[in-house]
């Protein structure tokens, strides 16, 4: 039987690379995003993950028919500029989505993943690790992720469940739409969806016994460019 993986923000960037390389590895994988445009691989489900009920619906409609050994919580949002420029509405979404819905997803699946002896792979952000000023929300999010994730890991290791935090620096993905910046433009500057996914690909080939818990992925150069 073919192993299951859920991944969320499949429909572009790093999540749909991730999903790319999990159906090479032989995954039957269910990939979650607001739309997609062209046909997928792997099953794409439209779903807004900040619709809990129609998310839980979705992943009850998933474990009926398979036990899910694999969870990548990839989805995320970034809103950027000073912290009092922003508005309610756009840090409840940050927290939410960054925050809110891999703890929920997480607690949905964890039985299963207990069951299988799964794995959890959350996207963070190197701003997780850093001081984040005209970010300060965002970063904020990212560090409760990170959090999340190594507690996660000291509660779930006795039953066989990795828990690992890929935290990435600027990446090539529309992640920075709404900000006054975006990656530098040599190629040194930004990493690529693809060696984000290739990491997970890494984590996923290792060993059982052991257990990488936290990567950070960071471009030879640090260059931004403002739009």
């Amino acid at each position: 039987m073919k192993k299951t993986a859920i991944v969320t923000g499949a429909s572009s960037g790093i999540g749909r690379e991730i999903s790319r390389v999990l159906v090479e590895m032989g995954y039957e994988v269910y990939g979650f995003g607001r739309e997609f445009r062209e046909e997928e691989i792997f099953h794409p489900v439209v779903c807004d993950l900040l619709n809990t009920p129609e998310l839980e619906r979705q992943i009850k409609e998933i474990r009926r028919q398979n036990e899910v050994s694999l969870l990548v919580n990839n989805a995320g949002v970034g809103y950027y500029g000073l912290h009092e420029e922003l508005n309610t509405q756009k840090i409840q979404k940050l927290v939410r989505t960054n925050l809110e819905v891999p703890m929920v997803l997480t607690n949905l699946l964890l039985r299963d993943l207990k069951k299988s002896g799964g794995t959890v792979i959350n996207i963070s952000s190197v701003t997780a690790q850093l001081s984040n000023p005209h970010g300060c929300a965002y970063g904020a999010t990212k560090a409760g992720l990170s959090s999340f994730s190594r507690s996660l890991f000291d509660e779930v290791r006795k039953y066989g469940v990795r828990v690992v935090t890929i935290q990435p620096d600027m990446t090539k993905t529309d992640l920075y739409r709404n900000a006054d910046f975006t990656q530098g433009e040599e190629e040194d500057s930004y990493l690529l969806p693809e060696e984000v996914a290739d990491t997970v690909r890494d984590i996923l080939q290792m060993r059982k016994g052991a257990v990488v818990t936290e990567i950070t992925l960071r471009p030879q150069l640090h260059r931004i460019r403002r739009k």
